[in-house]
């Protein structure tokens, strides 16, 4: 069944004309919704719906923000606040750790797909003991901010649902037992810090974003505000004249501290946007724009967010996975895109950057065009004793607008980590098949 792009005006047609099915809706609501798009709805959310007569008219009130009227006072200026900063960012982080040596890659064929497959369960299940160690107790995962120009200037931990979004949906690919349970709790903690209608914000001082919503909403997607496309209508709204998504949600209460640089349209947040809305009219511009620009081989410079095009790449394949048959003729070209990566070694410039690529590959299935084995080799021996792999810059603005101040870099060990183990799971069970 397709994916409904807005589900709740999908449940007033059908109990429109379907009168057994408006009563099934009043009378036990949670189940004729499961019942009807064959989900099974977040616990602990009640669901209630009202049936308006002639004679009788229902008012329904958002709920109250959870940001009180003077920290949205705050939010306005955070930018320039101190203290207000301080509550966004967390504990100053450590100095990055170097990288462990590069792995010598057999090149007689010593180590047996076998021999692999099996050595990359192990480094899975180290991997996930690491995670497990750093995810806080509410289930947020942290990602570590730092300046790229200055190495000098104070690293900061930061825990924006965005973040634990990105991780939880590599880690679905694990059927480990751990993983799930890492995923269950960060999908509470990212419930938490939703805002009605279904949005989020990267900081606190900063307007919601269609990255952190789209991303956020993937991940919980049993939530009823997501299933039910309460966020859609604002999604909607936030079109360019020529259909593409952009990537901040301004209106006139919400800070304004990102309206001065603001992204008319970025490849991973339509990307993004096309995941969670699905195959549909409303995201076909998106859709064209970045079929001509893969296509055409115009993706240089086009994310303000993402400095490398591998992550284009990568958020484009997820696009074309879940909102299936989105993109679809991309499927050929991006096969030649990424591989067009590689080095005349056969590699790709870093273990972040190998582990979205593998993955990637694997999305338009085409993972039997690389050297399986080669690239286990490599994410194999790039993890550490404590079972991270390196923290290395995953998103971040690297524009030279702001000068050295503003080249703003995110990443983390466990964000590293946690897309290594969603291309060694891939890896795996071909090595293992």
């Amino acid at each position: 069944m397709k994916k409904p792009i807005n589900a709740t005006e999908r449940l007033l047609s059908r109990a429109g004309e379907d009168s057994g099915f408006r009563s099934r809706l009043l009378a036990n609501p949670r189940d004729a919704i499961e019942r009807e798009f064959g989900v099974i709805l977040a616990e602990g959310h009640e669901v209630h719906v009202h049936e308006e007569t002639d004679t009788s008219t229902h008012v329904v009130l958002p709920p109250r923000s959870k940001l009180g009227a003077e920290e949205r006072r705050a939010a306005k200026t955070g930018a320039a606040s101190l203290e207000f900063l301080k509550k966004t960012m967390h504990d100053p982080a450590p100095p990055i750790r170097p990288p462990v040596a590069k792995p010598t890659i057999s090149r007689a064929g010593t180590a047996t797909p076998e021999t692999l497959a099996k050595a990359g369960r192990e480094c899975i299940r180290r991997g996930l003991a690491f995670l497990e160690s750093t995810i806080d107790e509410n289930g947020a995962w942290h990602c570590i901010r730092f300046n790229t120009a200055d190495p000098n200037i104070p690293r900061h931990f930061e825990k924006p649902p965005f973040v634990s979004a990105l991780c939880v949906l590599a880690l679905e690919s694990c059927d480990d037992d751990r993983a799930r349970a890492m995923c269950s709790r960060t999908r509470d903690y990212l419930a938490g810090t939703i805002e009605y209608p279904g949005f989020w914000r990267y900081y606190r001082h900063l307007p919601h974003d269609l990255d952190s919503t789209t991303l956020c909403s993937l991940a919980i997607g049993d939530h009823p505000w997501i299933l039910l496309g309460r966020n859609v209508p604002r999604i909607l709204e936030n079109r360019d004249e020529e259909g593409r998504y952009m990537t901040w949600v301004l209106e006139e209460d919400e800070p304004g501290v990102a309206a001065a640089f603001r992204i008319e349209a970025d490849p991973v947040v339509n990307a993004n946007v096309i995941a969670y809305l699905g195959d549909h009219p409303e995201t076909g511009n998106a859709q064209r724009w970045l079929e001509a620009m893969i296509g055409e081989g115009s993706l240089e410079g086009s994310s303000k967010w993402y400095p490398d095009t591998v992550t284009i790449f990568y958020a484009t394949t997820r696009a074309m996975v879940r909102a299936n048959p989105a993109l679809a003729r991309l499927r050929p070209v991006l096969a030649d895109r990424i591989l067009g990566l590689r080095d005349d070694k056969g590699e790709f410039a870093n273990i972040l950057q190998t582990a979205q690529a593998v993955s990637a590959l694997h999305n338009i299935g085409s993972l039997e065009s690389i050297d399986a084995s080669r690239q286990a080799e490599w994410l194999i021996g790039s993890q550490r004793e404590d079972g991270s792999w390196p923290e290395l810059l995953a998103f971040g603005d690297q524009s030279l607008r702001w000068g050295a101040i503003g080249q703003i870099g995110h990443g983390s060990e466990s964000v590293t980590s946690a897309l290594c183990i969603e291309a060694l799971t891939r890896l795996v069970r071909i090595l293992g098949a």
